[in-house]
This record gives C-alpha cells, sequence and structure tokens, in this order.
C-alpha cells in the first residue's frame, strides 16, 4: 500500500507543533489509514502567503524537501490557514488554485480553518471538558455550530483551565485530547480537512496500483 507523505505550510507556531499530531490522528482514528507520514511543518506567515510570490516560494521548497526524502510514498503538500476574516470558500480555492499553477507536478490541497485552529476545539468542547482542559457553568453548553457563531481562541480563553491558554504549549495538547468525530460533526471547515486526506490517500493507491500495473 501506497503510504501519503504529507508536508504541511502553517502559519501559527501552535499549528507548527499540532498539525502533525492532527493529521496522524485522522490517518488512525478517522481514515483506518496507518501509513500517513507528516515531515515538519514549514511556518510562514498568513500575510505573505496571500501574496502570490511568497505562495510559489513557499510551495516550491515544500516540494523541493519532498523530493528530498527519496522515497516511494506519494507525495502531498498541505497548505493549512485560519480563516480569520476572510471567508474560506472565497480564499482557499483561490490559494490552491495558485500554489497548483507554481507546482503543477505535486499533489496539493488547501483547508481554512473556519474561524480559527481553536474553532475545532470548541466543536470538540464536551471531550475537552471530560479530559479537565476545559471548564464550563452547570447547565452550560458549548456552540452548537461554532463556525457560524465565530466562536474561536476568545471562547476558549474564557474556559481554558490554567493560569492562561498558550498556543505552543497547550495546542498540541488539546490536540491530543479532543473527540475528531465530534469535531467533525460541528465544523464542515474540520469535515473538510478529513474528505480532503480521505481524496489523498485515494489518489496515492490508485497511483500504487498504476505503477505496479506499469
Amino acid at each position: 500500500m501506497s503510504r501519503l507523505c504529507v508536508l504541511p505550510i502553517v502559519e501559527g507556531h501552535g499549528e507548527n507543533a499540532s498539525v502533525r499530531i492532527l493529521l496522524e490522528r485522522i490517518g488512525s482514528e478517522i481514515l483506518q489509514a496507518d501509513h500517513i507520514e507528516v515531515l515538519r511543518p514549514l511556518r510562514w506567515p498568513k500575510t505573505k502567503l496571500l501574496r502570490n510570490h511568497e505562495l510559489e516560494r513557499a510551495v516550491a521548497l515544500a516540494h523541493l524537501k519532498l523530493a528530498a526524502q527519496a522515497s516511494p510514498d506519494h507525495p502531498l503538500i498541505l497548505i493549512l490557514l485560519d480563516a480569520d476574516e476572510d471567508l474560506p470558500c472565497k480564499l482557499g480555492p483561490r490559494l490552491l488554485a495558485n500554489a497548483r499553477r507554481a507546482r503543477s507536478d505535486t499533489d496539493i490541497m488547501c483547508v481554512i480553518a473556519n474561524v480559527e485552529y481553536e474553532t475545532w476545539f470548541v466543536a470538540a468542547a464536551e471531550s475537552l471538558v471530560k479530559k479537565g482542559r476545559l471548564r464550563m457553568e452547570e447547565g452550560e453548553l458549548p456552540p452548537a455550530r461554532p463556525e457560524e457563531s465565530r466562536s474561536g481562541e476568545a471562547w476558549l480563553r474564557k474556559h481554558f483551565v490554567g493560569i492562561r491558554y498558550s498556543k505552543t504549549v497547550d495546542q498540541p495538547a488539546l490536540t491530543w485530547d479532543m473527540d475528531l468525530a465530534a469535531c467533525r460533526r460541528r465544523s464542515p471547515s474540520f469535515d473538510k480537512l478529513c474528505r480532503d486526506l480521505q481524496a489523498a490517500l485515494v489518489r496515492a493507491e490508485a497511483g500504487s496500483q498504476h505503477g505496479d500495473a506499469v
């Protein structure tokens, strides 16, 4: 079975520390695929990635790092950014089209976390309360549709157990403890990440079978 070798491009220190955990958990727990390898991410500020020449530079560097692996794995570049005030339905396709023009010979996917990475934690809030990471008042419920209510880091900080929320320290731990299935039900952007990874696995397997036939 062909392995999927993913090199993420992320914008923040928190995602830089968390994305490997997240993708490996999605692979094993949701996609039942234990053949996803996640390389060390490239961290690139979103403000720069919105410029075509900077996006091209990031994608070109990611391509070189994947090529240096010298393995038969299916290479995949993942661009993972927060939406913030942007519309994911517009920002994601634009970035993906520009990235694919820069490296049409590499499999690329782009996922925009709506509203931000922390929104995915809000979508899985009950599981994080059970793990002692978050707290809610008796009878309090988390936002049913956190993307629509634009619940993210501010909501997380208000309910965080600890002195203060730190992206670099706490984001990896929350990523380990969150209920991925619950997050997927409540967060369309997280569901897109899962679906896009599934599609990439299908492409990887199709490429492996084609290679065997040849």
